[in-house]
């Protein structure tokens, strides 16, 4: 049996650490930022799936810096590309992250 970790496992470990945007987890793992981007939804559903573990799977939504909006119900865990109010592309990137407690 192999002790090497899956890329699902290691960003799941890397995550354990604090919020890191999809960048941030893509140069821990060394995985390209897109493939990272693909994994978050089975990472998320995973870590909830597991109801005794006491761990939760958390995002920092994006925030557009011209006008403040903020991407609270998007559901894409990808970062948007320009603000539904304002049009600005300067948006913040996503974090994501596991959290101990309930």
């Amino acid at each position: 049996m192999s002790s090497e970790l899956t890329d699902r496992q290691r960003i799941i470990e890397a995550l354990k650490g604090g919020m890191l945007t999809a960048k941030d987890i893509s140069k821990a793992v060394g995985l390209k930022e897109k493939d990272v981007v693909d994994h978050l939804p089975h990472v998320a559903k995973s870590i909830d799936a597991r109801k005794g573990g006491g761990l939760r799977f958390v995002v920092e939504p994006s925030r557009c810096l011209d006008c403040g909006f903020v991407f609270r119900k998007r559901e894409r865990l990808k970062s948007p590309g320009k603000c539904p109010i304002c049009k600005g592309e300067g948006i913040t990137e996503a974090r994501y992250g596991i959290l101990d407690g309930e």
